[in-house]
């Protein structure tokens, strides 16, 4: 195996580097195709580093007394348990064969037909385990033999197969590379990317509202797999038992079907994830979960509205138009909870305040009392759109007899977060931790959770509201229309000396703006116009 690499610290700095040296070895290989070479040969390292692993302390049981592996010298019985799949099933390791074990890929990998070796090693993993069947990218073959050669080395030295004693942390750092690529040629490919990935701390913010400590988890549109770990890495935080989640998903993206897959997979997470239109072929048309919890495309045209019935139970609210898929998946996503469940989703902000058909369906789902709360977010926060959006929290359970939380019938909860963010750059805004923990404890001191602080309005920032309130609104969920505008802080400075700095620098802008049109008008006289 390869020598362990240094990988301690959450700073970043590990992934980043590894991102930028497999970058650089891209060469002409279109980013979209590059993302399922480099995260199939990731995944390939760490099957086959877990193997060896696995294979070597076989080898110190098979010849330990005290160890019911112990051969006593018999060297055929030791071969035997060696290659003994049941015996790296047992330790969730999968069984990866001689000629595709990483060591005998990179002793290739000057090969010219490395890449052909390397699609056959992928074959020969799904065959020797049947769960991974489909799973796997098959197409280096199409790729420059010193591009995977470059590959092969970059990630030789990675230890990425665990040890017994740490395998949680050393899943989770593996699980930090792969989830660090993923994001990475999301921001890559941007809106040519599509949907499929939802930054990590947009994620966290709608589990830790959530809170799915047990019960059957959907995502109708799972993408890479996030809402998934994340619920997973929730549990873990609150000490709670993974056993007692069951998870659920669909994918239409074959390609990204697969990710999500090996992203589960590499964390030992279980879960039935199938491939298909969520909308048009319901893989789980019987389900009823407990907790969803999604990121759907937004705004997505041409949505299937053709091949919907007009009795089709999900759309009882009403059927949306063709041209907008929004209010089809928040109804898919009610259709599936749970009669006391709850539902998290992102969502564009148009869904907030859209008239017509979609703003009829709005208002027939506040009047059902199913709105619990809405959370609208700061811009700029995905890869592949720069749209701002919201999330909708819907709930079946607000009443009496409901959830475990407090009966709060005909009220909903409005936070203005548009303004909570950190700028990474230009383009892209981050929400922080501290960030996520205002909004999350916000919902839960409103859901009258015994651990969290008495919840009360705040000018700027949240309030409750009733359904007459809404009404009062033509049922549009805006937050900034219930939350009010925060006042200002005194600074201390005197009114005229803010007035003379304000005024300052509205000349200066104007004379920009003259400095700017001469400029034009010079040009267009240039050109002869």
């Amino acid at each position: 195996m390869g020598t362990v690499v240094s990988i301690n610290g959450d700073d970043g700095k590990f992934e980043r580097g590894l991102w930028q040296s497999a970058e650089k070895l891209r060469g002409p290989v279109e980013a979209a195709e590059y993302k399922h070479i480099v995260l199939g040969l990731l995944f390939l390292k760490y099957m086959s580093d877990a193997f060896e692993r696995r294979q070597a302390e076989l080898e110190e049981l098979t010849r330990d007394p005290d160890s019911v592996y112990y051969c006593d010298g018999d060297e055929e019985e030791r071969e035997f348990i060696l290659n003994d799949k049941d015996s790296y099933y047992a330790e969730n390791v999968f069984y990866v064969p001689e000629e595709a074990r990483w060591e005998h890929l990179q002793a290739n990998a000057t090969d010219p037909e490395i890449g052909v070796m390397v699609d056959d090693a992928m074959r020969a993993v799904e065959d020797e385990n049947t769960q991974l069947e489909g799973m796997l990218a098959k197409q280096y073959s199409r790729i420059p033999q010193d591009t995977l050669e470059g590959l092969l080395n970059e990630f030789a030295n990675l230890d990425l197969g665990g040890d017994q004693d740490m395998a949680d942390q050393d899943r989770d750092v593996f699980g930090r590379v792969y989830e660090y690529f993923i994001k990475e040629f999301a921001r890559k490919e941007g809106h040519r990317g599509g949907e499929f990935y939802t930054p990590k701390h947009v994620v966290e913010l709608l589990v830790e509202i959530l809170e799915p400590y047990e019960g059957r988890i959907f995502d109708p549109f799972c993408g890479s797999g996030g809402m998934f770990v994340q619920s997973h890495n929730f549990l873990q935080r609150h000490n709670g038992d993974a056993g007692q989640l069951s998870l659920y998903g669909q994918e239409i993206n074959e390609a990204t079907w697969r990710i999500c897959k090996m992203n589960l997979y590499l964390r030992g997470i279980e879960g039935r994830i199938e491939l298909g239109d969520s909308i048009r072929d319901d893989k789980f048309s019987r389900l009823h979960a407990d907790t969803v919890i999604t990121n759907p495309p937004f705004n997505m045209s041409e949505w299937g509205k053709d091949t919907v019935a007009d009795d089709d139970p999900r759309f009882e609210y009403g059927m949306p138009p063709s041209n907008n898929a929004n209010f089809a998946f928040i109804q898919h996503m009610l259709y599936h909870l749970e009669e006391d469940g709850m539902a998290g989703t992102v969502m564009a902000n148009g869904s907030m305040s859209v008239q017509g058909t979609e703003g009829e369906i709005r208002e027939k789902i506040i009047e059902d009392d199913l709105l619990d709360a809405v959370v609208s977010l700061p811009g700029e926060l995905f890869y592949t759109t720069s749209i701002p959006v919201c999330l909708w929290i819907l709930s079946k359970g607000k009443g009496e007899d409901g959830d475990e939380y407090r009966a709060r019938s005909d009220e909903t909860l409005f936070i203005d977060a548009s303004d909570m963010y950190e700028s990474v750059d230009r383009t892209q805004n981050v929400l922080k931790e501290e960030h996520i923990s205002k909004v999350a404890e916000t919902v839960r001191a409103y859901r009258g959770e015994d651990a969290g602080d008495e919840y009360e309005d705040k000018t700027g920032f949240c309030s409750v509201a009733t359904t007459d309130d809404i009404a009062d609104n033509g049922y549009m969920i805006t937050p900034g229309r219930y939350v009010g505008i925060r006042r200002e802080e005194d600074n201390g400075v005197p009114f005229e000396v803010k007035m003379e700095e304000l005024s300052a620098e509205l000349r200066e802008q104007f004379q920009r703006s003259n400095t700017l049109q001469e400029e034009i008008e010079t040009n267009l006289e240039e050109l002869g116009f």
